[in-house]
């Protein structure tokens, strides 16, 4: 177990963040506290359901909303792309959390290891932002090395939205 950090970085006028999931450190109420003083407008995870159950956080989005945060769950698999429900749903979601950010608003990706998922959508905000995909991914990277781990991943956060 380690420590649980945010690796933020800004995003027009706000902070677009990604972290593992909450209780990687082996304290997962200090996880919450700690993802609760960042104070985000938004949490994004993208684990699984099996994968919150399996590592005892299905509660993670009502802790979140008890501290003022909305929740929002995408699950993707590990390594994987949004396909189906979370792919219909993605446009919805980054309308909602790229208006936050225009607002000076935080946003907060969680994956299991805050690595490939979590860097995928911070990619696809940065990039629907007006970012350039390769420039944002360096930039994403300079914060997080491990962020966005395969070509699919990359692919999918580089296109912009019609």
């Amino acid at each position: 177990m380690g420590e649980f950090v945010i690796h933020a970085l800004s995003v027009g006028d706000g902070i677009v963040a990604i972290a593992p999931m909450p209780g990687s450190s082996g304290d997962y109420a200090a996880d919450l506290e700690h993802m609760g003083e960042w104070a985000p407008a938004f949490v994004i995870s993208m684990t699984t359901r099996l994968e919150m159950v399996a590592d005892g956080v299905e509660g993670l989005g009502a802790e979140m909303q008890k501290r003022g945060a909305r929740w929002i769950h995408l699950p993707v698999g590990d390594f994987g792309v949004p396909g189906g429900e979370v792919a219909r749903a993605w446009p919805e979601v980054s309308e909602r959390t790229r208006a936050a950010l225009r607002g000076g608003g935080r946003v907060l990706i969680h994956c299991k290891g805050g690595c490939g998922r979590s860097g995928m959508v911070a990619l696809r905000l940065m990039v629907e932002s007006g970012e350039k995909p390769e420039a944002a991914l360096q930039r994403l990277r300079a914060v997080r090395p491990c962020a966005v781990e395969t070509e699919a991943q990359y692919l999918w956060a580089a296109r912009k939205r019609k």
